[in-house]
């Protein structure tokens, strides 16, 4: 059965009751995906106690069908590529050279905007809980190819927070 949500703050406060049993644990941290994870995220950071950063993220758009993901980056300079879509449209690296220089342009921006002069927060040996509102962004993907490298750390995902339901899995 479908939940409804008024916000995406209500969203919040949903999910934040299916994870307070983290409350408190000094390994947790959440990132928010901008912008609509971020009232989602500090609703969940506010109930479990735990730090709260964002992670931005840019999809990598196909050259001349931009809505479909060859891949996305995200801050830490990772990429992650979708070598499927990669392949059958026969995309080129220096296409795909171009496209990511492009996204990380503005990807560099948006840290300066969001981030100002704070230091993301360093996932190393944490678990981080990543809170998008969508599931359209190609962040998720790249979250865990930034967390992945990091000794002991883990990524659990909160999807569809916004929408018509809420629900959790790890990832």
């Amino acid at each position: 059965m479908a939940t409804q949500f008024r916000d995406r703050h209500d969203a919040g406060r949903f999910l934040a009751q299916k994870l307070k049993a983290l409350k408190g644990d000094p390994d947790i941290l959440v990132l928010a995906l901008p912008r609509g994870g971020v009232p989602v995220a500090q609703e969940i950071a506010k109930v479990i106690d735990a730090p709260l950063d964002v992670f931005l993220v840019r999809k990598l758009g196909v050259p001349i069908y931009e809505e479909l993901a060859m891949g996305a980056i995200a801050s830490g300079g990772v990429r992650v590529l979708n070598e499927e879509v990669i392949r059958q449209l026969g995309i080129t690296p220096r296409m795909i050279d171009a496209v990511t220089e492009e996204e990380q342009r503005e990807l560099e921006r948006r840290e300066l905007e969001y981030r100002r002069d704070r230091e993301p927060l360093d996932v190393t040996g944490h678990v981080a809980i990543l809170v998008d509102d969508g599931l359209a962004t190609g962040g998720q993907h790249a979250c865990c190819g930034a967390c992945a490298p990091k000794e002991k750390s883990q990524t659990h995902h909160c999807r569809r927070a916004s929408g018509r339901s809420g629900d959790m899995r790890e990832v």
